[in-house]
């Protein structure tokens, strides 16, 4: 449709602009503002299997190496607290975050140590929700997100997951068998929509299918594909076709809509509350930790180094792992960034909006709210808060699938940047001589 044509272009332009990152010296993060609250988010980047589709940090997996990353990340994890910053929330993402459990438990302990840690969301692959991996995360996680996708195999195939994590019948036992133990408060599942040979009758299977797992939550997410990425599936399964994404959206939503509640522009809560996974509706900033995370404080981003050797040197020499930064925002890029994380959490709250800026929404965001009026993408506006339709809430999944597409084309590059060791890491079957002796020196560290 127009509208989202001209989000998609509008975003392509501003994200080159908003993401634009260059190196930098810097051997600590920003000191926290008094009085500002913020969410921490930890970066595992080890998988199993690497998905052809996956734009995020993430390296093959091996123990000893894994070992060594978590040490180093507790140790940034640390010098986080020493700065002063203080957090009630954690997310943890990958790569596969439950890949060496005993590990990731010693990370959150250390975490609620550290901070005033209230809620843990983990993610985890569906051959990880075995009896021992889940009663050690009862208790330490509240909300653990399985990575499904779909429970077509042919699809699964296509993702080159099914041999390693089951047929989709297979998995949606194994999440009926987690749900019934009802061991977190939040359950969340993780599908894509929009896969190039994913078909309607496909998409309204997955949906009927994803009912019956028992989860109180789920993420519709669309394939967020990079350049490289599209190229990469135009080769294998076929061409990426935006005209049908909206289409797809809607058949979602009228799926849910007897069961699920919109949480976010597209998640979704059975009793409509509960941990998303878009941390940033809830917390303007954030601080990120790990290989490839992301920060985000006093209007810049930050990100540190794709590199697992570099990342072992700067936490052995003292040093926290941001290598980049991109310039600071600009007041009116603050107030789209604001429009856009409120409003993917569905309300903007306009009150808020003033306090925080000294502007009306209404000046501050005349040219947003007038192209979402004119779309029909606003439900209401009470003069307090401003809701969407769900047309509404498509396009501001447009606006934040372009972000994400755009980190990926970041995140491509990095890793085109990495040495020609580090990237046999990407390569299944490879696993380079030497290599763990150089990517995780100082084995001592703790």
């Amino acid at each position: 449709m127009l509208a989202e044509r001209i989000v998609t272009a509008a975003l392509h332009a501003l994200n080159k602009r908003y993401l634009h990152q260059a190196p930098i010296e810097l051997d600590r993060l920003p000191e926290p503002i008094p009085g500002r609250s913020y969410v921490l988010y930890a970066h595992v980047p080890f998988c199993e299997r690497l998905c052809l589709y996956c734009g995020f940090n993430r390296f093959l997996y091996r123990e000893d190496r894994a070992r060594h990353y978590f040490r180093r990340l507790r140790r940034e994890m640390r010098m986080v607290s020493e700065l002063g910053y203080d957090f009630p929330s954690l997310y943890i993402g990958g790569g596969t975050p439950t890949i060496l459990l005993d590990e990731l438990c010693e990370t959150i302990d250390l975490a609620r140590d550290l901070f005033s840690i209230e809620e843990v969301s983990t993610e985890t692959n569906p051959n990880h929700l075995g009896s021992d991996t889940l009663d050690a995360l009862s208790g330490r996680v509240q909300r653990l997100s399985i990575g499904v996708q779909s429970f077509e195999d042919t699809l699964l195939r296509q993702m080159d997951r099914y041999e390693k994590y089951g047929s989709g019948s297979e998995i949606l036992e194994r999440i009926q068998a987690v749900a019934e133990r009802k061991l977190f408060p939040s359950l969340n599942v993780d599908m894509i929509f929009n896969f190039p040979s994913q078909t309607e009758e496909v998409l309204r299977r997955d949906i009927a299918l994803l009912k019956e797992t028992g989860a109180n939550q789920t993420t519709f997410y669309p394939l967020l594909a990079s350049p490289k990425t599209r190229a990469r599936l135009a080769k294998t399964v076929g061409r990426m076709d935006y005209a049908r994404e909206e289409r797809y959206f809607h058949i979602i939503a009228e799926g849910l809509a007897d069961e699920f509640h919109p949480s976010a522009a597209w998640s979704y809560s059975r009793d409509g509350e509960g941990m998303i996974d878009e941390y940033i509706v809830d917390y303007g900033e954030y601080v990120g930790i790990g290989s490839g995370a992301l920060s985000f404080l006093k209007n810049r981003i930050y990100v540190n180094t794709f590199s697992l050797k570099e990342y072992s040197e700067r936490l052995d020499s003292g040093r926290m792992s941001v290598s980049k930064a991109g310039p600071p925002y600009s007041r009116r890029a603050m107030h789209r960034y604001r429009f856009v994380t409120d409003l993917f959490g569905l309300r903007l709250d306009k009150e808020r909006f003033a306090r925080d800026f000294g502007v009306s929404a209404e000046i501050g965001l005349a040219p947003e709210l007038a192209f979402m009026k004119l779309a029909g993408g606003i439900a209401s506006d009470d003069g307090r808060y401003v809701t969407l339709t769900e047309k509404g809430r498509y396009l501001l999944m447009v606006m934040m699938r372009e972000t994400l597409a755009s980190s990926n084309d970041l995140r491509d590059q990095a890793r085109n940047a990495l040495s020609d060791e580090e990237r046999m890491l990407l390569i299944e079957g490879i696993d380079p001589s030497g290599a763990d002796e150089s990517l995780a020196p100082n084995t001592a560290a703790g």
